[in-house]
C-alpha cells in the first residue's frame, strides 16, 4: 500500500527511488447510492437529485511551465486530447459512470520524458454537463487519486478527498511538480465551481 496522504500534504516521489522514471496516476469515485423514493410516479419524474443521469465525471492534466501557465492549448491532456506533444502523458480514456470499483480513469505519465519546459501537472476531475443535469459533488463519494510505480507496480500515494465538495462541479485533487531534479507529489483536494476544463485551463493562459 502506498503512503496515504491527507489535504495540505507533499511527498517526494523520486528521493531515494532512482529508478522511477513512470507513473500510473489512477482517479476514482462512486455515485452516491439513490435513495428509493417516490415509487412508480418518482420513477416517471427522474426520482432524486441529478434528474436520475448517471454521473459522467472526466479526469484531465493541465501541464504548467515554470511560472504556473499553460505553455498552449495542446498543454491540456483530456478524453479529446489524450497524449501531450512530447508523448510523456497519455490519458487512457473516458469512463461515462463511475461504477466499480478500482481506478475509473488513467494518466499515465512518463516522468523521464517530460519536456524541460513542465514543471506541473495539476490532475482535475469535472462533472460533464454538470449545469445542465443538476449535478455536483454531492453525488460523488469516494473519490481518490493514486499514484503508481509503473516499473514496479508498487502504489507510491493515495490520497482520499474525504471531505464534503456539495455544490461544486469540479475537483483539484492533486499535482505533481519539479523540485530540481525530483519529482513531488501535492494533495490539494480543492473543489471549484468551474463547469468544464476549458474554464479551469483559461485560468492558467
Amino acid at each position: 500500500m502506498g503512503i496515504n496522504l491527507v489535504k495540505g500534504q507533499k511527498i517526494d516521489l523520486t528521493k531515494g527511488r532512482s529508478s522511477l522514471s513512470s507513473v500510473m496516476v489512477g482517479l476514482g469515485w462512486d455515485p452516491v447510492e439513490k435513495k428509493k423514493s417516490g415509487g412508480f410516479l418518482g420513477g416517471l419524474l427522474g426520482g432524486g437529485s441529478g434528474g436520475g443521469a448517471a454521473i459522467d465525471c472526466d479526469a484531465s492534466v493541465l501541464l504548467l511551465d515554470e511560472k504556473g501557465k499553460l505553455v498552449s492549448k495542446q498543454h491540456v491532456i483530456y478524453f479529446g486530447n489524450k497524449t501531450s506533444q512530447d508523448g510523456s502523458v497519455v490519458h487512457s480514456g473516458d469512463n461515462l459512470t463511475g461504477d466499480g470499483d478500482g481506478d475509473d480513469e488513467v494518466i499515465n505519465v512518463n516522468l523521464s520524458a517530460i519536456s524541460p519546459s513542465v514543471h506541473r501537472l495539476v490532475f482535475i476531475v469535472n462533472i460533464y454537463q454538470a449545469k445542465q443535469r443538476k449535478q455536483d459533488f454531492g453525488l460523488i463519494q469516494n473519490a481518490f487519486i493514486r499514484l503508481v510505480d509503473n516499473g514496479t507496480k508498487e502504489e507510491l500515494v493515495h490520497y482520499n478527498l474525504s471531505e464534503s465538495y456539495a455544490g461544486k462541479t469540479s475537483l483539484i485533487p492533486g499535482e505533481l511538480y519539479r523540485n530540481g531534479s525530483d519529482w513531488k507529489f501535492s494533495a490539494i483536494g480543492e473543489g471549484t465551481s468551474d463547469l468544464d476544463i476549458g474554464s479551469i485551463a483559461n485560468k492558467y493562459l
